[in-house]
C-alpha cells in the first residue's frame, strides 16, 4: 500500500506560479500528477520514471510545468509557472506499481493504482 498526501494548492492570477508537493510513503516505478476540472475527466499532466528521472508531460503544460522527485524525502513536486485559467482543476498525485508496455500510456490515469486526496488549484484571469 502506498500513501500519498498532496499540498500546495491555492488561488493565483493568470501568469502566476504555484508549487505542489506530494509526500509519499514510498516511491513506485512511475509517479505523476493528474488533474480533473469540473465536468471533465481526469487527465495526465506530468509523470516521472523514478528509476532514472525521465519525465513526460501533456502537451498543454510542456514548457510551463516541471515534475521532480526528492529521493531522500520521498517527495514528488510539480512546479507550475505561467498558469492559465484553463489549468484550474483538482490536482492529484498518483503512483503506478507496474510499468506500461509503451511509454505513450504513462499519462493514462487507469495505469495508476494509488491516489492522493487531491488539492485545488484555481487560476483567475
Amino acid at each position: 500500500q502506498v500513501q500519498l498526501v498532496e499540498s500546495g494548492g491555492g488561488s493565483v492570477q493568470a501568469g502566476g506560479s504555484l508549487r505542489l508537493s506530494c509526500a509519499a510513503s514510498t516511491f513506485t516505478i512511475n509517479m505523476g500528477w493528474f488533474r480533473q476540472a469540473p465536468g471533465k475527466g481526469r487527465e495526465g499532466v506530468a509523470v516521472i520514471d523514478t528509476r532514472g528521472g525521465r519525465t513526460y508531460y501533456a502537451d498543454s503544460v510542456k514548457g510551463r510545468f516541471t515534475i521532480s522527485q526528492d529521493n531522500a524525502e520521498n517527495t514528488l513536486s510539480l512546479q507550475m509557472n505561467s498558469l492559465k485559467p484553463e489549468d484550474t482543476a483538482v490536482y492529484y498525485c498518483a503512483a503506478a506499481s507496474a510499468a506500461p508496455a509503451s511509454a505513450s500510456a504513462l499519462l493514462w490515469p487507469q495505469l495508476y493504482n494509488y491516489w492522493g486526496q487531491g488539492t485545488q488549484v484555481t487560476v483567475s484571469s
